[in-house]
């Protein structure tokens, strides 16, 4: 119960009204504004910036000292010592797997990568173009069709199912929609392979040749995925809580991130880097366009600096820098112009005491984006890699929101319309 008491005092009356303050294990206090209903008063709050929707124990950020942590876990730790399944376990669990753990996890996601036959005919029901988010927002949802026996979400057995069942055929189905735009034949998994090299070899691989995946760039995919694995309550975690609120199926509620993660303003940050390359062409422009960028009657942005969230370096992009350069040297892409201008443009970032003084910083966009470019990955399938690194996430909040009590989500409103009138005549 809490001990902490907030009051609000509306248009002067003499009788306050007492608000709950909780307290979590770290950041601010909250305050709970469920009893102003019965007040006849809502909280306004567009974008939900000041509302807490829910109680978790997953992932907490704090933007202000740059800290992410997943179960209490530095990100850069987990980046440096751990891999993508286990900081999946991580997520899914609450504590890191025992070796025996692991190894179980490990496997049985190995033996759910592959997707059911007729997913195939599915996919060849797509247009050659349609973009591959389109197509993986469609699939994902249409899993519920072939799982639908063991969907009872009140089932703790039947939600950590669901939950090996999309960790695991994320890649498969992210590399089919790239085969698909490619015309090129789908990849089936192979069970030696690990998570990050085996979706490299779905989406590079073609039946004529030998499985060859570099180990660098698969530890460099691997650790794309785990940066991407979890995000606290963001647009698309979000939007699978809520969805979730209802009682759907999980498959339903992944499209729903999905679909959120879609928007260019959620996850389609390193796809606008790459964009942003593009306009300014040449090196030689670098200056102009930091010009035109710290000009504030100048629409231009730099794309991949600065953080909604994290108002000091990203920690995310601390470790990715260092794999860019790892996996530029390893394909000796250093002399791409466009993967030249990018580090240039870094550099100039870095120094320069406009972008220090505002800490706008170069995030886990601008590198994230690099690096599938370098490796050969085309933009339209960012957003589709980002997906399968934070499926993790989604299906965490999923399953600790149905393992606790919760109530359906229903935001109000400020209504600004008509009062009531009658129909003319």
């Amino acid at each position: 119960m809490s001990e902490k008491k907030a009051q609000l005092s509306i248009d002067g009356k003499d009788s306050p009204i007492e608000l709950p303050v909780y307290s979590g294990s770290t950041g601010p206090d909250v305050i709970d504004v469920r009893g102003l209903v019965a007040q006849g008063v809502f909280t306004y709050d567009p974008g939900f910036v000041s509302t807490a929707a829910c109680e978790s124990d997953i992932t907490y950020i704090d933007g202000g000292a740059g800290v992410l942590l997943h179960r209490g876990y530095p990100i850069e730790q987990l980046a440096e010592k751990s891999n993508f399944l286990e900081t999946c376990y991580l997520l899914l669990h609450g504590e890191l797997p025992s070796k025996q753990e692991a190894d179980k996890f490990e496997n049985t996601i190995r033996y759910h990568t592959m997707v059911d036959e007729a997913i195939h005919q599915f996919f060849r029901g797509f247009p050659r173009d349609a973009h591959p988010m389109a197509m993986l927002c469609a699939v994902v949802g249409g899993l519920s069709a072939f799982y639908h026996d063991d969907l009872d979400i009140d089932n703790a057995d039947h939600r950590l199912l669901a939950a090996h069942r999309v960790i695991a055929k994320m890649p498969t189905l992210a590399a089919m929609c790239f085969k698909h735009g490619m015309g090129q034949p789908f990849m089936y998994p192979q069970n030696k392979m690990g998570f990050a090299e085996n979706f490299l070899h779905m989406m590079f691989g073609t039946p004529c040749e030998e499985p060859n995946v570099s180990p660098i760039l698969a530890k460099a995919m691997d650790t794309l995925f785990l940066l991407h694995a979890d995000h606290e309550q963001n647009a698309s975690t979000s939007t699978v809580r809520l969805a979730g609120s209802t009682g759907t199926n999980p498959y339903a509620c992944i499209a729903s991130g999905i679909a959120a993660l879609w928007g260019p303003a959620h996850g389609g940050a390193n796809e606008a880097v790459l964009d942003m390359l593009n306009e300014i062409g040449d090196e030689s422009r670098i200056e102009e366009y930091i010009g035109r960028a710290k000009d504030k009657n100048d629409p231009f942005r730099l794309m991949g600096f600065g953080h909604r969230v994290y108002k000091n370096y990203d920690p995310r992009a601390t470790v990715i820098r260092g794999i860019c350069d790892e996996v530029l040297d390893e394909l000796g892409a250093e002399n791409d112009p466009l993967l030249r201008m990018a580090k240039k443009l870094e550099k100039i970032a870095l120094e320069d005491e406009y972008f220090i003084e505002r800490k706008l910083f170069p995030n886990v966009d601008f590198y994230s984006g690099i690096i599938l470019k370098a490796i050969g990955i085309p933009t339209e399938m960012f957003t589709v890699i980002f997906a399968t690194g934070r499926t993790p996430g989604w299906i965490a909040h999923w399953h600790e929101m149905l393992s606790n009590p919760y109530k359906i989500g229903r935001p109000r409103q400020l209504y600004k319309g008509h009062t009531k009138r009658d129909y003319p005549g």
